[in-house]
C-alpha cells in the first residue's frame, strides 16, 4: 500500500479557536472539514511543507520556529495509507484567505465534532480539545 505523507496545522487564534478548511467540490472527500496543510514533497520537511502550503492556500506567512509538533494521524484509506503530523501554530503574518476554492471557518475546540471530517482527522479532535 502506498504511503502518503501530509503535513497539517492547527492554526490557533488569540481566542483559542482553530481554523478549519472545507474541501472544495472536485476534490476527494469534498465537503468535509480539515486542518490546513498538504502533501510533503520529496526532499521537503513536514515543517517546510506547511510554510509553503499556508502561503499557497491561505496567503499567510509563518516560520518553522512557530510550528510546534502536537500529534500525528496514521490512517489506512482504500488505496493509500496516510501519515499526517499535526502541528500547532499561534503566530503568523496576514489574515487567512481561501485561495483554492475552500471555505474557512474558525471553530472552538468544543465545536470541532460538529464539523464532518475525513476519518484521519477525527482522532485529532480530543488532543486539540485538551490543549485548548
Amino acid at each position: 500500500m502506498k504511503l502518503v505523507l501530509v503535513s497539517a496545522v492547527a492554526l490557533i487564534d488569540i481566542e483559542g479557536r482553530v481554523l478549519l478548511a472545507q474541501r472544495p467540490e472536485g476534490k476527494s472527500m469534498a465537503g468535509l472539514w480539515e486542518f490546513p496543510g498538504g502533501k510533503v514533497e520529496p526532499e521537503e520537511t513536514p515543517e517546510a511543507a506547511l510554510v509553503r502550503e499556508l502561503h499557497e492556500e491561505l496567503g499567510i506567512e509563518t516560520w518553522n520556529s512557530c510550528l510546534s509538533p502536537l500529534t500525528f494521524a496514521s490512517h489506512s484509506y482504500d488505496d493509500f495509507h496516510l501519515m499526517m503530523p499535526l502541528f500547532a501554530c499561534r503566530k503568523w503574518n496576514g489574515i487567512p484567505q481561501p485561495r483554492e476554492g475552500q471555505v474557512l471557518k474558525w471553530a472552538k475546540a468544543s465545536e470541532l465534532r460538529d464539523y464532518p471530517m475525513p476519518p484521519a482527522d477525527i482522532p485529532l479532535i480530543p488532543i486539540l480539545r485538551d490543549l485548548l
